[in-house]
């Protein structure tokens, strides 16, 4: 199975750019050396229900900011944000911090990262 390639638009990538400086990016390694991160799934439905990582909720990126106050009301829990290659992540991690989380993040790479690494997923 050949995988898809996204190409962004450079709107978009410029956008993440300029965010990622004011969020925290952390990267796998990182993550498998503190195991207190709960990890959310920021994709798409189909994505999901495809395979995730182990541990992994899921909080679309369209819902996110209307949903994690029910999740997770507690604003001080630390939350590692993943998504296909880390740009959805670096937005709602941002987004979140605007909201008042002070320990989110968005894990590097995202899910790409972790299958290149022939990590663990879970599938139903």
């Amino acid at each position: 199975m050949q995988e898809l390639i996204v190409q962004h638009n450079p709107g978009f990538e410029a956008l993440v750019d300029s965010i990622r400086p004011g969020i925290i990016e952390m990267t796998i390694e990182d993550y498998q050396a503190d195991d207190s991160w709960q990890l959310v799934d920021v994709r798409e439905d189909r994505e999901w229900l495809k395979d995730r990582l182990p541990r992994a909720v899921h909080l679309g990126r369209g819902v996110i900011e209307r949903d994690v106050e029910s999740r997770f009301p507690d604003k001080s829990t630390p939350l590692l944000l993943y998504c296909g290659g880390g740009y959805r992540s670096a937005l709602a991690a941002h987004n979140l911090q605007l909201m008042g989380y002070t320990r989110v993040a968005s894990l590097v790479g995202g899910y790409k990262a972790w299958v290149q690494r022939l990590l663990p997923l879970v599938k139903d």
